[in-house]
């Protein structure tokens, strides 16, 4: 395990966070095209070997501190059934999940067996990782699942998906306890944090949020005490009661629209991720060092117990056709400020 990140986990308080990005492994990457130049996308998350060489480039070139398992969050609903193909216009489900094709969701019992490549694929990724770096896994949010069933994509004000509510529950019958058993095979794999992903979370209302994605969250979490990791997408403080903080989260990752200090207050126990904004990494040089010194001024002005637990990375992924050298300089960038 990485100490830094280890350090966040318990909250040790430490001046140098540890560094890593979402989608670090990705289309912004050379070593990344090299590799999808030769091998589908399918192909490099179901090929354990290739998943792994395509998680240990950015770690090995930028030097993040943890690695991610490089996979995707809708295979849960191949799985299922659902098929899956990636497109030049984004993933394509075979069908939409509605009243009259829930029905065609299969065993719950076929699905686990079809996501074990997930457990080889971090099998194969710790093997080939340096013993100092993290490695983490993930699952989408059910509710972000939901969306991508109902409407295929999470874009817009997902009218069909709110509509359609009524049928959230019954979708739950079989994606919780796939989502729980594939959370397991990832720790089975060498996840040290099996990270939930739910990006659609922001497109609700703080109401909508802890009466119906809150419950099914909670029960994860309290599956694996210590071990999950939340991070939403567009969310605000009020989305976060009393009774979700509480929950025994391994931390907490938010996107750029809440400051570190917001965060902070948040999120009690665990880390804290964040959660600077990716769009800025397209800056110039002058202008993207000047916006991360911004950044990192009043992380610098706290203490180093009132930011223990921190994580540094972005609001959310890394984009495609981001400057190599802006992530570099970033890793380099934080680590002399805070030293």
């Amino acid at each position: 395990m990485n100490t830094l990140f280890k350090n966040a986990l318990q909250r040790t308080p430490q001046a140098v966070p540890p560094i890593w990005f979402m989608r670090q492994a990705g289309r912004y990457h050379k070593h990344y095209q090299g590799l999808r130049s030769q091998h589908s996308f399918m192909e490099l998350c179901k090929n354990p070997e290739l998943a792994a060489q395509v998680a240990l480039g950015p770690v090995a070139e930028f030097d993040f501190d943890v690695s991610i398992l490089f996979s995707d969050i809708l295979f849960p609903l191949e799985a299922l059934g659902m098929g899956l193909d990636y497109t030049d216009h984004g993933p394509q489900l075979a069908f939409k999940l509605n009243p009259e094709t829930i029905s065609q969701l299969g065993s719950v019992e076929k699905a686990i067996e079809f996501m074990g490549f997930q457990k080889e694929a971090m099998k194969a990724t710790r093997a080939v990782l340096p013993s100092n770096k993290s490695l983490i896994g993930f699952v989408g949010g059910p509710w972000t699942l939901f969306v991508y069933a109902v409407e295929g994509s999470h874009a817009g004000s997902l009218t069909q998906s709110k509509s359609l509510i009524s049928l959230f529950p019954q979708f739950l019958e079989k994606m919780y306890p796939l989502l729980k058993e594939n959370i397991r095979m990832q720790f089975e794999g060498g996840a040290e944090v099996v990270m939930v992903m739910d990006t659609a979370s922001g497109e609700v209302s703080p109401a909508f949020f802890q009466q119906w994605s809150q419950p099914i969250l909670t029960r994860l979490a309290q599956d694996f005490p210590g071990k999950i990791g939340f991070y939403s997408k567009g969310t605000q403080p009020a989305f976060f009661n009393k009774a979700f903080t509480d929950l025994p989260w391994a931390g907490q990752g938010f996107d750029h629209r809440c400051s570190p200090a917001e965060s902070f207050k948040i999120q009690n126990k665990g880390f804290v991720q964040g959660n600077f904004d990716q769009g800025m990494l397209f800056m110039d040089e002058t202008d993207f060092k000047s916006a991360l010194k911004t950044f990192l001024a009043p992380i610098k002005e706290m203490t180093l117990q009132e930011r223990a637990g921190w994580v540094c990375g972005l609001g959310h992924g890394v984009l495609p056709k981001t400057p190599e050298k802006n992530v570099k300089l970033f890793v380099e960038t934080v680590r002399k400020e805070l030293l």
